[in-house]
């Protein structure tokens, strides 16, 4: 039976700006982002119709998760995949409302698989349009690295991938919803002819790896919901870490350092300081969804 397996990373926001909010409903955002080496692995193989299996019993497995939602966007697009099915195995290794774009890297590895599985190859142009149908973080999975993000996220430019940097990555035992942080978003919008100075502030930033005078505006709602993790970011910064920030709308927090021995040290501390979180040293990678052996 043919199967496909393929790799999909989480992401952090190196730097979130809310410009304001947009007719749709959506806030206009202005965002870094960039792949870690913390990865989910999706294995597809053939079958009569569409199913998902998943080590985690947080994640839905239903018609609603993001991976048979790809699968039914890749058939709609495509008559040719129409009676085609696919089985699929998710093993979990980001954590659920954790910020770090689980959900849509395992979304844009489905895509990646399929094509390959169904021998059917989607256009540059479809593939990114399914993918920024099924969620504004899913097209930037296709491609990895670093990259500015603007509108919802979903308008992508690539940008200077910069050294190999280290990251301690702590999760608490809560999760939080991207859509209740974002309406509890409390903080001054900037006013849209600002959008353009923003964006080049984090330009520059990335541009220079220098994130120190990184902010994420998102920060403020996610910390009066869940003020713990407050405690975390601070003791990042105190063993070292420059920035420490969420991750996106949370609850992930994470903390960069130049040195994979000096993350290693910190997450050691962090771990008996803060008993109860998960703590991870990864590290940034220009890899995106993608096939492996």
């Amino acid at each position: 039976m043919s199967s496909r397996v393929a790799a999909c990373p989480a992401k952090l926001n190196l730097g979130l700006k809310v410009l304001g909010k947009r007719p749709d409903g959506f806030h206009e955002i202005a965002t870094v982002l960039q792949t870690i080496a913390l990865e989910d692995r999706l294995e597809a193989v053939e079958a009569s119709g569409l199913s998902l299996v998943c080590d985690d019993p947080a994640i839905p497995a239903g018609a609603t998760n993001l991976v048979l939602r790809a699968a039914r966007g890749f058939q709609a697009r495509v008559p040719a995949a129409g009676a085609r099915g696919a089985a699929f195995t998710l093993v979990k290794a980001i954590p659920a409302g954790a910020g770090l774009g689980g959900g849509s890297s395992d979304a844009a590895g489905a895509l990646v698989l399929l094509e390959a599985l169904w021998g059917v190859p989607l256009s540059d142009a479809t593939r990114f349009e399914i993918a920024a149908e099924l969620g504004s973080d899913v097209p930037f999975f296709l491609r990895g690295g670093r990259a500015l993000g603007e509108g919802r996220g979903e308008r992508l430019t690539s940008l200077p991938a910069g050294p190999e940097l280290a990251i301690v990555l702590g999760t608490p035992p809560v999760a939080l919803s991207t859509a209740d942080v974002y309406r509890e978003l409390r903080a001054p919008l900037t006013p849209p002819d600002a959008g353009v100075t923003v964006t080049r502030f984090l330009v520059k930033l990335a541009e220079g790896n220098d994130f120190a005078r990184a902010e994420n505006d998102l920060e403020r709602a996610a910390f009066t919901m869940r003020p713990e993790l407050v405690a975390f970011r601070d003791a990042l910064r105190r063993h070292g870490a420059e920035p420490a920030l969420l991750c996106g709308s949370g609850s992930s927090v994470f903390g960069m350092f130049s040195r994979s021995e000096e993350a290693s040290v910190a997450a050691t501390r962090l771990r008996a300081e803060l008993p109860g979180w998960a703590v991870r040293v990864t590290r940034t990678t220009g890899l995106g969804a993608r096939l492996t052996a």
